[in-house]
């Protein structure tokens, strides 16, 4: 399916009405500028939820119906082969012929240690700029469920020219102008940056505004035919002078975006600000600073609902899938660097390939690998559907850049021993890329409490605002339900609540319909979706016990979307794996769930389980593991003659 901007659809205006959450501050005492800059951004998800139709909106998303529905259909968590039309397949095969030709030959970066210009223009010459672009305007057209798994192909070879990608089509200035752009803006800047004379960025962060977007600073003012921007950037990847960046900004005090064409040079009215960042060293990330920077008027971005931050939360669900797909890619070669070297060291006269706790780190990276694959496919499904896909694609970015965190400390530096740092090995020189993910696109438990907003914020509004609402008009702050008056002052906003706890308790769902899969799988299916189903009167017990408190209690919300979220890494990680003929990749998913069973219930791992993760690791060994067939490892860094 195309992944054409999503139709246009009418919602309620958000400034006439307040928030769940905006009401549960302000009647919890919050002071009124928080509350204020809370209401912004639920405003603002609004407005993102108004570009898609109903069906595709978060209420009736996926991860939302497998919690609240009685019986979700099983289709909505199954991921499909995507169709790459030859055309597509040509640019994606031409463009990993690239990279592998420039990294044979040591030509892959430039003195700076950066990609090099000649890579980056070879991918315009091969039109790996364009994926993303529609074929009207020069580009390939891609769906979004292929090029998210080439993201993978590509990151086994180079991951940040993967990463590039990503920030180029998904946040950088194409996803914004094919949204939302006007068809005169999209005519003047699609073909460019689809053949790669434009590369671009996105300039969101700002020194004081980065979880916090309601803390922007920088402005524009419009004077005459242009706008005159003032204020600093900071953070934004693949900027250098000259390239095409989407800049968010105040525009009469409204979050708004301009597409700026930065010039060949700096200026009094533009400079980059350059600072040591350990991470993204292959690519550039720098600050920006504006001072009477002048922007054509006509560069303004204007959605028909929304403003600057719709755009901004549009393409960062395609860059949370994106994340994960590279971190697909490292996960990978993390394993192919091990197998050399567990082959190779010896301990006590023994290589440590046959050690137990090297067996079950190898069986380990396998579920993860794995697990991340089919994140990548159900997500990226779910865009091309027309899904908005926001609750989805967090759970994909937290997943993928914690399993990347933890794979390569716990991992691959602890099977490397000491020459993990070495300069030239593969941990000690990317261990800033592997720990930086958790914060791109949103830092992972904050996000983990937007998902759990996202998941609660229709019951809420349906069951609890009207009773929030009742309490302030009876002038009450804390409700005692043994005390009549309040009883009494409740019974309006009481009765569809309990008649829904009453359909919980005596009606609950029971199951879906699974397709044929091994007992394992199937298994772990059956646990994730049953635990999906109890989850309606867990979190509404929550919402009941802390009542309007509960936007403080953060720890609280954090372990239930945690747990919420391995549910559906679960239950998705077994249906992608049913599919897939070879039974490593399904003995590694399984895995992969019951490690993920065994957090959700506290337990400790039976000796069943450590049979299968070393046997599966043991036969990695031996046999080598599908995902990873095409590469090959790295070198021994400091080999010791072998007696």
């Amino acid at each position: 399916m195309s992944n054409n901007p999503p139709e246009i659809h009418d919602v309620p205006n958000p400034e006439d009405q307040k928030s769940f959450a905006e009401t549960a501050l302000e009647l919890g005492g919050k002071s009124a500028k928080e509350s204020r800059r809370t209401g912004v951004i639920d405003q603002a998800d609004d407005q993102v939820e108004a570009l898609f139709a109903p069906q595709y909106q978060t209420v009736n998303s996926p991860a939302h119906r497998a919690v609240w529905d009685k019986r979700p259909s099983c289709e909505m968590f199954m991921s499909r082969e995507p169709v790459l039309p030859d055309e597509v397949r040509t640019v994606m095969d031409e463009s990993l012929k690239i990279v592998k030709k420039h990294r044979a030959n040591g030509s892959i970066y430039d003195q700076q240690q950066k990609i090099s210009e000649t890579v980056l223009r070879s991918l315009s010459d091969v039109g790996y700029w364009g994926l993303l672009v529609d074929r009207p305007f020069g580009g390939s057209g891609a769906s979004f469920s292929a090029f998210a798994p080439f993201l993978t192909r590509m990151a086994t070879h180079e991951p940040t020219v993967a990463g590039l990608a990503s920030v180029h089509g998904c946040i950088g200035a194409v996803d914004p102008i094919r949204t939302f752009g006007t068809q005169e803006q999209k005519d003047r800047y699609l073909p460019d940056l689809a053949s790669g004379r434009k590369l671009s960025a996105f300039a969101l962060t700002e020194p004081c505004a980065g979880s916090d977007l309601t803390a922007l600073r920088t402005r524009a003012e419009l004077r005459g035919e242009f706008y005159h921007v003032t204020g600093e950037k900071l953070f934004i990847t693949n900027v250098v002078a000259g390239r095409t960046i989407g800049l968010v900004c105040l525009i009469e005090e409204k979050p708004s975006v301009l597409i700026v064409d930065l010039p060949a040079e700096e200026n009094d009215s533009f400079r980059l600000k350059k600072y040591g960042l350990y991470a993204l060293r292959r690519a550039y990330n720098q600050g920006i600073i504006f001072n009477d920077f002048k922007v054509p008027a006509g560069n303004l971005l204007q959605p028909a609902k929304g403003d600057g931050l719709t755009i901004a939360y549009h393409g960062l669900n395609l860059g949370r899938i994106a994340l994960c797909a590279t971190a697909a890619g490292t996960l990978r070669l993390m394993m192919a660097s091990m197998l050399p070297w567990v082959k190779f060291r010896e301990t006590y006269g023994q290589v440590i390939a046959s050690r137990e706790l090297v067996q079950r780190r190898l069986g380990r990276l396998a579920g993860m690998i794995v697990a991340c694959d089919a994140m990548v496919a159900w997500c990226s499904g779910l865009i091309d559907q027309g899904y908005r896909g926001e609750m989805e694609c967090i759970i994909a970015k937290i997943m993928g850049s914690e399993l990347q965190k933890e794979a390569a400390v716990e991992i691959l530096m602890k099977t490397h021993g000491g020459r993990s740092f070495l300069h030239g090995h593969l941990f000690g020189d990317n261990v800033h890329e592997y720990l930086a993910p958790c914060i791109y696109e949103g830092e992972g438990e904050m996000l983990g409490m937007a998902f759990f907003k996202s998941l609660v914020k229709n019951h809420g509004m349906q069951f609890f605002e009207p009773i929030g609402k009742a309490l302030q008009k009876a002038g009450i702050r804390k409700p005692r339900f043994t005390n009549p008056a309040h009883i009494w002052a409740l019974k309006s906003a009481m009765i569809p609540y309990a008649g829904w706890m009453i359909g919980q308790t005596v009606n609950r769902g029971k199951g879906i319909d699974l397709p044929k899969m091994a007992p394992s799988l199937r298994q772990h299916a059956e646990f994730a979706m049953d635990a999906l189903q109890r989850m309606p009167l867990k979190i509404s017990g929550t919402m009941r016990k802390h009542q309007l408190a509960l936007a403080d209690r953060q720890c609280r919300m954090a372990t239930l979307s945690h747990d919420i979220q391995s549910l559906l890494t679960i239950l998705c990680t077994s249906l992608y794996a049913a599919r897939q003929e070879n039974t490593l990749v399904q003995e590694a998913a399984s895995i992969f769930c019951r490690e993920q069973r065994n957090q959700i219930e506290a337990c400790h791992p039976s000796d069943s389980f450590f049979r299968e993760v070393t046997a599966l690791g043991n036969a990695i060994v031996e046999e080598g593991f599908p995902p990873i067939a095409s590469l090959q490892g790295e070198d021994v860094l400091m080999p010791y003659a072998q007696q």
